[in-house]
């Protein structure tokens, strides 16, 4: 089993229908758990790498009638490093 997660952002609310859609797809073998975030309106899926693909997953979410509008990163953002610069040639 390779645990994987993705965080996908939705468009909509989701109504009571769609929510308990969602926690049908508990049933989905491979599917590991699922969490929302309103405030920031994200779900975030941990799933067997396994069985299921990133597409799949979203076409899941999709099916439930959750609105995807994309996928999020897991890994933030990296800063460039400030150059350090190099030490004066010695004489």
């Amino acid at each position: 089993m390779t645990q994987l997660d993705a965080l996908f952002r939705y468009e909509y609310h989701p109504s009571e229908a769609v929510m308990l859609a969602l926690g049908k797809m508990r049933e989905v073998y491979g599917i590991r758990g699922l969490k929302l975030n309103p405030e920031q309106q994200t779900v975030w899926v941990e799933y067997d790498g396994t069985r299921l693909t990133n597409a799949e997953v979203s076409e899941l979410l999709r099916r439930a009638g959750l609105s995807i509008e994309e996928e999020l990163s897991l890994i933030p953002p990296q800063h460039p490093a400030e150059a350090v610069p190099a030490p004066a040639p010695s004489k």
